[in-house]
């Protein structure tokens, strides 16, 4: 059974449309960053934004941002600042074509391809042998992270992680987000992602490798149809439904075997119960906070609507920075 829920939204924030869209709207202040190019293997290029200076044996906290996110989001802009807060230096990891500029090849990212956050984990373990890697995925990222931690087990290079809103059962996600007021957050995102896709039909150096039109790009309207034609012929899948059973990593989190945090909403827009996993899904390394409110990465917990607080970087510092691990999955309540 997951753990007791620690998180209570003030009375104006229950709803999680608004735990979702609030924070959207009221961003803080992004901190200072730099930004590092890492070429990649195969030619393609992604761009890490850190904040503080990485210094060997000191820990390293690695963010993975959601879809169509960035250092610009609202939790990534938090994240970086609490950790300033606590003196520990953090970066993130931006998904190919997330960080302002289009990254060179047909294919993209996707929820279920952890290879690029391996390649930036191997590159800090490299130049920064004795030092503690944590990292935090939201949302898609959350996905990403939770598939890299089931994946590579007692090989994953982390010390600790935590995985907040993730869509561990990707086919269940696609279909909530066609119902009702999520809709309007499908909507949202497609649009994003045709824009880019359409930047690239216009690259004559990229055309002849993409599966559709332009005027095929504009009648996608759903996940599952954007899925079918652009995500999963991009990146080597038999289809939507052979995508989402791939990324989905809802069946790994049995096989992590490095300390992990997994919070969820009961109300999160993005979601429904198929991402939920059961007892005997867990591994004991993972602890499972499951609440009743939240939203989609939102977690306000106080404040006042133009001005919330939060409770997403009080429990990830709080988790990763423990001097021992917390107690995981065999005491939770």
């Amino acid at each position: 059974m997951p753990t007791k829920s620690l998180f209570t939204p003030p009375w104006w924030a229950a709803n999680p449309h608004i735990q979702t869209i609030l924070p959207f709207i009221f961003k803080v202040a992004k901190p200072d960053i730099f930004r590092q190019r890492q070429e990649l293997p195969d030619g393609d290029f992604i761009d890490l934004d850190w904040s503080g200076t990485p210094q060997n044996g000191e820990p390293i906290l690695v963010i993975s941002h959601g879809l169509e996110g960035s250092t610009e989001s609202h939790y990534a802009r938090r994240m970086l600042v609490a950790a300033k807060q606590e003196k520990l230096c953090s970066v993130v990891h931006h998904h190919r074509s997330c960080s302002g500029e289009p990254n060179r090849l047909a294919r993209s990212y996707h929820s279920g391809d952890f290879n690029d956050l391996a390649f930036t984990l191997q590159q800090l373990k490299t130049y920064y042998p004795d030092s503690p890697l944590f990292a935090v995925g939201y949302s898609l990222g959350g996905n990403v992270l939770a598939k890299y931690q089931g994946t590579t087990q007692n090989d994953s290079l982390l010390d600790r992680a935590v995985v907040i809103s993730a869509p561990l059962t990707l086919s269940a996600c696609a279909k909530k987000l066609e119902k009702g007021f999520s809709k309007i957050y499908q909507t949202h995102l497609i649009s994003r992602l045709q824009k880019k896709m359409s930047e690239k039909l216009d690259n004559n150096d990229l055309v002849a490798q993409m599966p559709l039109s332009k005027a095929e790009l504009k009648q996608l309207k759903t996940f599952y149809q954007f899925d079918d034609k652009v995500t999963a012929p991009l990146h080597g899948f038999n289809g939507v439904e052979d995508y989402y059973l791939r990324s989905s990593a809802l069946g790994l989190l049995k096989h992590i075997s490095k300390p992990t945090l997994i919070i969820h909403a009961k109300d999160d827009p993005f979601m429904t119960e198929a991402v939920i996993p059961t007892q005997d899904e867990l591994s004991t390394s993972i602890r499972y906070e499951l609440h009743d409110n939240g939203g989609h990465v939102g977690f306000i917990d106080g404040g006042w609507p133009w001005k919330p607080s939060y409770y997403l970087e009080k429990r990830v510092l709080t988790f990763l920075l423990a001097k021992q691990p917390e107690t995981l999955q065999g005491d939770n309540q």
